[in-house]
């Protein structure tokens, strides 16, 4: 089903009040160490609700989508931003961006939907075109952690009204292969180390959505991954909404 644009993805920034309030008191607390920096690889930027605050965070700024509606809402916005690189993709691969290139990739609201077979293919792509030491954020999917339980296990047909009267939540079209755990393992996989992982509730009560940060490293021995599991993350929306 072809998604309908006509906001340009604001819609999803209802709970923070506006992205601007969701940039700045949800986001960028969470990736401020990493700003600015040189070269910065976005994936899946959508209208660019994000790539607008990027691009004042670094010399280069390199945005992937396998969009072309999106991509060409890209190039249209950031049309007097000749650092801002706008391109295509498969979804899965990132043959246009150079080899030990990238200091900081980053992916919010998009690889959520993603199943694993997407998130292990970018994952690998990292694990070259990031710079040694070069570092990233990556929003996806933990709702594999929820998939078999006795709550998904309910018929849609029961599920529903209960969902509407606020007694279950859902998934938001989560990935349900997805986890923070198995993240880690592909990380590992691909010559990257999670250095942290917050897990949040989205929109519920359940931690569907985790928060990665990696790292690429050369070296073997590395420090245990960082855990935080974050139920309070739809509070602090409501409070952010409330105050902007």
């Amino acid at each position: 089903m072809k998604y309908d644009w006509k906001d340009a993805g604001e819609e999803w920034s209802a709970p923070w009040g506006t992205s601007a309030a969701q940039w700045e008191h949800a986001i960028l607390p969470r990736i401020r160490s990493h700003l600015p920096t040189e070269t910065i690889l976005e994936i899946a930027p959508g209208f660019g609700r994000w790539t607008h605050y990027l691009k004042d965070n670094c010399r280069e700024l390199w945005i992937v989508d396998r969009i072309g509606e999106c991509i060409e809402a890209c190039r249209q916005r950031f049309a007097s931003d000749s650092h801002v690189h706008c391109y295509l993709n498969d979804g899965r691969s990132l043959p246009m961006i150079p080899d030990a290139s990238v200091d900081f990739v980053f992916s919010f609201d998009s690889l959520v939907h993603t199943k694993q077979d997407v998130v292990e293919a970018y994952l690998g792509e990292l694990g070259t075109k990031l710079k040694i030491g070069g570092k990233g954020f990556i929003h996806h999917s933990n709702f594999g952690e929820y998939a078999n339980s006795f709550r998904e296990r309910i018929p849609q047909a029961l599920a529903k009204p209960l969902i509407k009267a606020k007694i279950f939540d859902w998934a938001h079209h989560r990935s349900p292969d997805m986890t923070a755990e198995l993240f880690r393992a592909l990380c590992a996989k691909h010559s990257l180390h999670c250095l942290s992982q917050e897990l949040v509730n989205w929109r519920g009560r359940r931690l569907i959505d985790c928060f990665s940060v990696i790292i690429r490293s050369d070296t073997s021995g590395q420090t245990p991954t960082r855990i935080v599991r974050n139920r309070n993350f739809m509070r602090e929306a409501a409070e952010i909404r409330a105050k902007s």
